[in-house]
Parts: C-alpha cells; sequence; structure tokens
C-alpha cells in the first residue's frame, strides 16, 4: 500500500496553487472540491508514490522478498494516483453535505485512498487486484490505514502543512 500511502502527505506538502476545481462551484452552490485540492498536490502526491512504488520493487526483487505482494509499474500507478483521486472524490461528496475543508468526516477520512486505490486497480488491472489482495492484507490494511492516516495527520498539523490534526 506504500505506493497509495504516500501521496496524500506529499500532496498536503508540495499543494498550492490553481485549485483542480478552478475555484468553481458545483450546482449546489459550494466549491465542487475546495481549495485544498491543487494540481501541484496531486502531481506531486502522485509522482511520489510512483517513485516509492518503483523503489518498493527493485527491493522486493534485489532482495527476494518473496512473501510480499508482487507490484508492477501499472499497479503503482494506479494506487497512487487512485489514492489522491480517493481524496477528491470524498472531498466532492464532503462538499455535497455541506462539510468545510478540514472537516474530520470519520471512516471516509482515513479509508479514501484505499478505495481509491482498489477501484482504479479493479477497473485498469482487476486481474493483478485479485491475485495480490488476500483476506490477510486486507485485514492488514483496514488495521494499519487509520493509524498511518492519524500519525501522517499529527505530523502535518505539527510542522504547519495541516490546520487540524485529523
Amino acid at each position: 500500500m506504500m505506493p497509495a500511502y504516500v501521496p496524500n502527505p506529499v500532496a498536503a506538502a508540495c499543494g498550492g496553487g490553481t485549485p483542480v476545481d478552478f475555484g468553481k462551484n458545483w450546482r449546489d452552490g459550494r466549491r465542487v472540491l475546495g481549495d485544498g485540492k491543487t494540481f501541484r498536490g496531486f502531481f506531486a502526491g502522485v509522482a511520489a508514490g510512483i517513485a516509492v512504488g518503483l523503489l518498493q520493487i527493485w527491493v522486493q526483487s534485489a532482495l527476494g522478498f518473496a512473501f510480499l505482494p508482487e507490484h508492477t509499474v501499472v499497479s503503482v500507478v494506479l494506487f497512487s494516483a487512485g489514492a489522491l483521486l480517493g481524496d477528491m472524490a470524498k472531498s466532492f461528496f464532503k462538499r455535497r453535505l455541506g462539510m468545510g475543508r478540514g472537516e474530520e468526516w470519520r471512516i471516509f477520512d482515513q479509508y479514501d485512498l484505499v478505495i481509491g486505490s482498489f477501484a482504479l486497480a479493479a477497473v485498469f488491472q482487476f486481474g493483478w487486484l485479485v491475485e495480490n489482495l488476500t483476506l490477510l492484507i486486507l485485514l492488514w490494511i483496514i488495521i494499519i490505514t487509520p493509524l498511518l492516516h492519524r500519525a501522517a495527520n499529527i505530523i502535518g498539523y505539527f510542522t504547519g502543512v495541516k490546520d487540524v490534526p485529523w
């Protein structure tokens, strides 16, 4: 999951600039996504996720870690982009519910990146996903994701990258 875990904090740290929604409102009068989703953050996050994923592929190959799921270049790209697309989809729905930027939305704030990554992989590389996503790995992802999410957000809060520690 590293190619999916890395993009969000990198996007938050490197974001800014033009919002993905270009500052436009949806037909309900609310922003489509908000100022927190920017092109610079998206591309920096995806690039970082891809870099980590390629490093993971190399380390697994060089050190013979056969017990780990085998990523492909395609799965790395899908997980990296899917994580941020899942985050954007969550932001879209938060705006529709009248929730503001940074407002906590339990469960969805923690698992948006997982859902986005799995959804994109299911569409474009279904066989790889089915082959590599075992019940044990899924259970591990369900347990570790909220812990990593909280830790990353607390670090982001104390370093001034995030306004709230969730």
